[in-house]
């Protein structure tokens, strides 16, 4: 885990430090290692979401894991509630969308919320727009262009759907798409879809 290795680093250089009374060493040393922990962090922007069981614990729950295996949340939106996008045949979502500062890959970062969501009791089929106990997409990646089969970022539909603009415009309203060229806030006001996307309660 990089983060529990970076406490570690930076208590045993503090430690060595005042051993030696040496407050000078003590201070540049763990400047260095703040400072190769901050510009080794990439932000993530998340949208949770779920319509199945305990909706809003799962949410709480997905936050806690995600913590533990990619980074700190710096911000999370209000929980809203939705119809189902493309089904409206099936129960109410609930989404969120979070910011996570992170250390990992892309790649990784994909793999390790797979498993978050499996480890939450979400079971994968091929079917779309089905119903399911938890859902995390990533919706951007610093302002990285990525397309490969198994994942594309920015999340090729940010601009088609209500109940990820009107979350994301909370906690990234003036972030620009690094493909569209426009704000979130623009485009939540160009967006045709119809669903009602109403707030649950204040975070």
């Amino acid at each position: 885990n990089f983060f529990l290795w970076i406490t570690n680093i930076v208590k045993s250089i503090t430690q060595k430090a005042i051993e030696r009374k040496n407050y000078i060493s003590k201070c540049v040393l763990s400047q260095s290692i703040v400072f190769i922990y901050l510009t080794t962090m990439n932000n993530c922007y998340l949208l949770l979401g779920g319509n199945l069981g305990d909706k809003e614990q799962n949410l709480k729950q997905a936050i806690v894991l995600l913590e533990q295996k990619l980074g700190s949340t710096a911000k999370k939106s209000n929980i809203f509630i939705t119809a189902a996008w493309g089904n409206e045949n099936q129960p109410e979502f609930y989404n969120q969308a979070i910011l996570i500062n992170t250390v990992l890959s892309p790649k990784d970062l994909l793999i390790e919320i797979l498993k978050i969501e499996e480890q939450i009791g979400r079971k994968r089929t091929n079917d779309k727009w089905q119903e399911r106990i938890i859902d995390i997409d990533i919706l951007f990646y610093n302002y990285e262009v990525i397309d490969l089969p198994e994942l594309k970022i920015p999340h090729p539909f940010i601009k088609d759907r209500k109940f990820v603009l009107v979350p994301l415009s909370e906690i990234a309203g003036e972030m620009v798409h690094p493909v569209l060229k426009k704000t979130i806030e623009t485009l939540l006001s160009e967006c045709e879809d119809v669903l009602e996307v109403r707030l649950k309660n204040k975070k």
